[in-house]
């Protein structure tokens, strides 16, 4: 409350004067943008369903104000500081705060416009004890779609779409797949209902599936039939006589909400693993990965930072980095490998910067090193890249862009 006070408190003194009515608008903006925050604190969440209506003109309007809310009001402040001792206190806070506000919303239309920006990128994972029967298995995985009746339903189709042209063996939705409430199920069924693949659509929870009630989450997705649901258990896919195990886990927001069952177990989750099989996990938080890897899990896929919406992958950075061990793409440790996806989706508000929505396919290869190579991401808002797409799934070959830029991590 002394944030708000300060912060709102600093806008008003530097609106009022500056235009007619400058203080009673700050003030206005701060009520509306202020009440939402204290009825989710009274409730810990919204004691109605939140339509689309409501989630995009308060929900919205409330995450872009306190997004720029620290940044104006501090600008502000330091130029009323920095202009006092020439007499100018108002005029320079007034322009600090402008030229910051002005910066702020530019930042948030490009990153908006970055929200709509659907790339697939391609992964090759080299696997070490790979069965010849799934050398090439396709794996498309998609997460943090964070549906609810917000959604932009044009970019959902734009996902559906480009996952059936790349045609996957299997789908893999690694978590977050609502936003904040069990009833968003439903949005997702009508928005991705319709996917597909020969070996099936897998999901796990995240830490919103969580927050949104897994109980009334899991039993929405397993009424709608849009796949299997693997919660700490595993699905064994056999070809000849060669097998492939698919383990789910749980996520730590269970544990953290009482929710025993969406909590991660990681024994339990191996434990119907088949002796000698190779191992494939959906892990929605990559914290899980260290515990995977010790326990032999070939490949692991996992979601939840979103890079932070924010990143510059060629230096390997991201807001994320900071506080998170694995926080983007690619990793390895002796013969288990890691890819952290951005998600397909976006949290709070529609921004991304260097961290584009992402489909990714993922391809399974024998080799007796573990590697994973990461292509460059490949716009698909592009018509001929799209019919490459289309091309490379119909013949069942798995194209290589000559002149794509790629990282690989090896085993040393």
């Amino acid at each position: 409350m002394l944030y708000f006070v300060a912060a709102w408190g600093t806008l008003t003194l530097l609106a009022a004067g500056a235009f007619p009515g400058g203080a009673f608008v700050v003030l206005a903006i701060a009520a509306y943008t202020t009440i939402p925050l204290l009825i989710i604190i009274r409730y810990r969440g919204w004691p109605f369903y939140p339509g689309a209506a409501f989630r995009l003109l308060v929900v919205r309007p409330f995450w872009y104000t306190q997004l720029l809310l620290p940044l104006v009001s501090s600008a502000g402040l330091i130029g009323l500081l920095a202009g006092a001792p020439f007499g100018q206190a108002l005029l320079v806070g007034r322009i600090a705060a402008a030229v910051v506000l002005t910066g702020g919303v530019l930042g948030l239309a490009l990153g908006y416009f970055g929200a709509r920006q659907l790339v697939v990128r391609r992964v090759d994972a080299a696997v070490t004890g790979l069965p010849a029967e799934f050398e090439g298995l396709r794996i498309v995985q998609l997460s943090d779609l964070h549906i609810g009746p917000h959604s932009n339903r044009r970019f959902l189709e734009r996902v559906v779409r480009t996952t059936r042209e790349l045609a996957p063996d299997l789908i893999a939705v690694t978590g977050d797949l609502v936003d904040d409430r069990a009833e968003d199920v439903a949005i997702y069924s009508d928005a991705l209902g319709t996917l597909d693949a020969p070996l099936g659509v897998f999901m796990i929870p995240g830490n919103h599936d969580v927050y949104a009630g897994w109980d009334a989450v899991e039993k929405a997705l397993r009424e709608a039939k849009l796949g299997t649901v693997l919660v700490n258990e595993s699905h064994i896919v056999r070809r000849g006589g060669a097998t492939l195990a698919l383990v789910g886990t749980g996520d730590p927001a269970g544990g953290k909400r009482g929710t025993s069952r969406a909590a991660p177990d990681i024994e339990r989750a191996l434990a119907g693993v088949p002796k000698g099989a190779t191992v494939v996990a959906f892990a929605h938080n990559p914290a899980l990965w260290p515990q995977l890897a010790a326990r032999g899990v070939s490949l692991t896929l996992s979601g939840h930072t979103h890079w932070g919406q924010f990143a510059l992958p060629s230096l390997g950075w991201s807001v994320a980095s900071p506080f998170l061990k694995f926080a983007m793409g690619a990793h390895q440790e002796n013969d288990s490998l890691l890819y952290i996806s951005p998600g397909t989706g976006y949290w709070g508000v529609p921004f991304r910067l260097g961290a584009a929505p992402e489909i990714t396919l993922v391809t399974l290869v024998r080799a007796a090193t573990a590697a994973a190579t990461v292509h460059a991401a490949e716009s698909v808002m592009c018509a001929p890249r799209e019919a490459q797409f289309a091309n490379s799934a119909s013949s069942g070959s798995n194209p290589r862009p000559a002149t794509a830029s790629r990282r690989t991590v090896t085993a040393p």
